[in-house]
């Protein structure tokens, strides 16, 4: 599978060189990173989550060595969706001491054919491939590869053509991130462009990205997970899941939301913990959900998703976005009396109205690639300021 002009030396893939994951499982192929650890992932049978966490959003490579050429066998899976144009190969963006220098893809592996006219689902086995970084500069260089964010990669075997050993503890904080597929990165342009790795970047701070497609749902799995989760910054971004899945009502959103507080308080008592409300989505400002695909969309080759609900039926307790921020502030005004490291920020400060006109969500629930910027500049800017919820941690 790999080249010959280099002497190539294998280095066995393990923890100590791999970042952003909480458990790596041993398939029969190689190692699968996860995002949610093997007890919470059994908590939990739905489809969706097992396919988000699955794909390594911020999961990346890292070591230092003084190769100049590395390679990388993995096993992706793709999405396909019936009906809808190809979707581009993941990408892997390579940083060397902390730089963009390459970005490439991995073709073939499997295929997770989508239907979403019925919900359906097929899997198609495929062949692994090589990934492949030349002509890096010489002398020693921390190497970072981050996998794909949106595809879910098994890792066979890295070469390099010079030993590699992990990075030193540079001393940065651990940012612990929780959201819903914005956070995951949905339309991205690549892994260090999804707008909590561009935040991460501009505030000095590792990632943990929990950022779950579909899945931002205050499962309580999931706040155990982050409790367990050693961070010196922590957040989570909820709202537009909740709605768009139309899964509790006013009356059980409080009492849950409390309650995810809680469970990561157990853990992180007086970690810096800031919650975000959702970002402008005009579809479900004052509309309840659930959201549906448009399928009469699909021909034209595009994704679109409706909001299905009536905005009558927030007087019984339908959650829309509006009501959602109104929540989560009075939560956190009641809690942060006698918390005073608990914090909150209202999505539209990342992106509102003005930025709506400007940059429109393509699909009406996900930003792009231009908006995924700008929302991980202001987060670093409102979150790392000098007066910012997560002041004093910048390296």
């Amino acid at each position: 599978m790999h080249t010959t002009e280099h002497h190539w030396i294998t280095t066995p893939i393990t923890a100590d060189i791999l970042r952003g994951a909480l458990d790596l499982e041993r398939t029969a192929h190689g190692l699968l990173p996860h995002r949610l650890p093997a007890w919470a992932r059994a908590q939990c049978a739905d489809g969706q989550l097992a396919m988000a966490e699955a794909q390594p959003s911020g999961v990346r490579l890292v070591f230092r060595t003084r190769a100049t050429a590395v390679e990388l066998d993995t096993l992706p899976t793709k999405r396909v969706y019936v009906g809808a144009p190809p979707r581009p190969d993941g990408v892997y963006d390579l940083l060397i001491d902390g730089r963009l220098t390459a970005q490439s893809t991995v073709t073939g592996g499997n295929a997770l054919t989508i239907d979403l006219a019925t919900g359906s689902a097929e899997h198609h086995s495929g062949p692994a491939g090589t990934l492949r970084f030349a002509d890096l500069p010489e002398g020693v260089k921390d190497v970072e590869i981050w996998l794909p964010h949106n595809e879910t990669t098994e890792l066979l075997a890295l070469r390099t053509d010079a030993p590699v050993e992990p990075v030193p503890d540079r001393g940065r904080k651990v940012w612990l991130h929780h959201g819903s597929s914005i956070s995951h990165g949905s339309d991205a342009a690549s892994p260090t462009a999804i707008w909590p790795a561009l935040a991460a970047s501009l505030g000095g701070v590792e990632l943990i990205n929990l950022g779950l497609g579909g899945s931002a749902l205050l499962d309580p799995f999931t706040a155990r997970t982050m409790r367990d989760t050693p961070a010196d910054l922590i957040s989570i971004k909820i709202g537009i899941n909740l709605v768009n899945a139309d899964l509790m009502r006013l009356r059980a959103f409080g009492p849950a939301v409390h309650g995810f507080l809680d469970t990561i308080r157990e853990g992180h008592p007086t970690t810096p913990l800031l919650v975000v409300s959702p970002i402008l989505c005009p579809i479900h400002e004052n509309t309840p959900g659930p959201a549906a695909f448009d399928v009469s969309a699909l021909g034209t080759g595009k994704l679109r998703f409706l909001a299905t609900g009536d905005p009558a039926e927030r007087a019984a307790g339908k959650l829309t976005l509006g009501v959602i921020r109104d929540e989560l502030s009075r939560i956190v005004k009641q809690r942060a009396a006698d918390d005073p490291h608990l914090h909150y920020l209202d999505g539209r400060d990342l992106y509102g109205e003005a930025d709506a006109a400007e940059l429109p969500l393509p699909d009406d629930i996900h930003p792009d690639a231009a908006t995924h910027r700008r929302i991980g500049e202001r987060f670093a800017t409102l979150a790392f300021a000098a007066d910012g919820p997560f002041a004093d941690h910048r390296a």
